[in-house]
């Protein structure tokens, strides 16, 4: 079936009315709000209710080709979505933000920088070693399975959808179900898994959060971080002047997204050119040709970035308009992608399933509550609980249980946590070797790559244990009783 612009528009009218139905919901339902689940995944699971895979096996064909209770064309609009929009959310996600300088980021957030790539690196050994030892042999699975903890966890739905067209060339068609289907076990059981941690901490006198929002609070969403604390509230006056003086502010924001997207397809192409008439010529190794395009417009985000401040024109980009950008790209992508996921997959792959998500839980409680201690010297546990979070789901999810665990940021973690995205997310979680997983171990073999990440791991752990673990006061013991400050 070949798809018109009114099929997309069809179908982004029905993503809409779907958020809208859930924006509802969760205002009505309270165990929703206590699980803190962001819309867009309730409004794609909504959909997927509705889908071929669920009503659709119990009810007659409403419509002359049907996919449940909608059109075909519709399903076949969601499915392509992903893929696209998931580069305006990678594009826009450093435009607006001030990037300091190296030794700035690394002095404020060196030890969570290490923290989550001894984190996300460690994902892969993880998985690789449960997909060679079990999952390949016992269960016939493509050892690229390996990878799914990382992708579905630290990358979160957008970058598992986002890499669905990667899968599908490699011949992973159901790795790309698999991974969303780990997203959304890592978003629920980060919540549930940090708060629970949260309140441990709290009963050990590691941590003093407050009273948390009464119960039924409406504002109590994912999306709290976009609301300005009293330290952030001159930020925030700034961006609303900005917006006042611009005269047509979203779309002067949505061109330099399409900028910083151009910039990012150049670059890309550029690349896999130069690798068609290098290594790839005559059917030789290619990596870059199944790298998707969402982690290179984030390097063309940078760039924008990089030239609007060195042309001064900084009063002209609002970080609270770009970010809203962001948000209703991430909403619709994240939509989407679970509208169109494969429960028959997740059925037929469900132990393996269930294993690298156990497996993927197990590896960032063990950093959370075993590493970070050691690593991070001050106030460990209020720093590490946001990148347990952004572990398991995605990044708000780390910023929501750092404010749960911290509400008045008095530890600092929240500017900490920032600048290490600047070191972090153009690798991994998302990043370049996210994307570049898959092709190097359809080129290299499973057991190359887990022998690169196991170094890789043990370097990042070796060196914050040795340079950072010797500012931890009480070393090499767990810091779970009394006062961590």
């Amino acid at each position: 079936m070949t798809m018109t612009v009114g099929d997309l528009f069809v179908a982004l009218v029905l993503i809409g009315l779907a958020l809208l139905l859930s924006n509802a919901l969760r205002l009505k339902i309270g165990w929703l709000r206590r699980l803190f689940l962001p819309s867009s995944v309730i409004a794609g699971l909504l959909l997927l209710l509705m889908g071929p895979d669920v009503l659709g096996r119990f009810m007659p064909e409403v419509f002359e080709e049907s996919a449940g209770l909608f059109p075909a064309y519709v399903q076949e609009s969601w499915a392509s979505l992903p893929g696209l929009l998931i580069n305006v959310v990678f594009a826009a996600l450093f435009i607006g933000k001030t990037i300091p300088g190296i030794k700035t980021i690394w002095m404020r957030a060196g030890p969570q920088v290490v923290v989550g790539q001894t984190m996300a690196w460690g994902q892969y050994v993880v998985g690789l070693s449960l997909a060679l030892l079990v999952l390949a042999p016992v269960f016939g699975m493509n050892p690229m399975a390996g990878a799914l903890i990382e992708i579905g966890f630290e990358g979160g739905h957008g970058t598992a959808a986002g890499m669905g067209n990667t899968f599908a060339e490699l011949g992973f068609e159901e790795g790309a179900d698999l991974a969303l289907g780990l997203a959304t076990v890592g978003i629920v059981s980060g919540v549930l898994i940090g708060t629970l941690m949260i309140n441990i901490a709290a009963r050990r006198g590691v941590v003093t959060p407050e009273k948390q929002q009464e119960e039924g609070a409406p504002d109590e969403t994912l999306r709290d971080e976009e609301r300005p604390s009293a330290g952030e509230f001159s930020e925030f006056k700034k961006d609303l002047t900005q917006e006042a003086g611009t005269t047509d502010p979203l779309s002067l924001h949505i061109g330099l997204v399409g900028v910083a997207i151009v910039i990012g397809w150049l670059l890309l192409s550029g690349l896999q050119w130069i690798e068609q008439v290098t290594w790839a010529r005559n059917g030789g190794l290619e990596i870059l040709a199944h790298v998707p395009l969402f982690p290179i417009a984030m390097i063309g985000g940078v760039i924008v970035q990089l030239i609007v401040m060195r042309f001064n024109l900084e009063r002209h980009v609002s970080t609270r308009t770009m970010s809203r950008i962001a948000g209703t790209a991430l909403d619709f992508t994240i939509v989407a992608a679970l509208a169109t996921l494969s429960l028959t997959t997740l059925s037929e792959y469900l132990i393996p399933f269930l294993l690298l998500a156990f497996a993927g839980i197990a590896w960032g409680l063990f950093v959370l509550i075993v590493l970070a201690p050691r690593i991070i010297p001050h106030h460990w546990f209020e720093r590490g609980i946001g990148d347990f979070g952004q572990s398991m789901g995605v990044t708000v999810t780390g910023l929501l249980l750092m404010r749960m665990a911290d509400p008045k940021n008095e530890s600092g973690a929240f500017e900490s946590f920032g600048y290490k995205q600047l070191m972090f997310e153009p690798i991994v979680g998302g990043g370049l070797f996210t994307a570049a997983a898959l092709p190097l171990i359809a080129e290299f073999g499973a057991l190359a790559v887990l022998i690169f990440t196991t170094v890789l791991t043990l370097g990042w752990l070796a060196f914050g244990l040795l340079y950072f673990g010797r500012m931890v006061p009480n070393r090499g013991k767990g810091r779970w009783q009394g006062d961590q400050r």
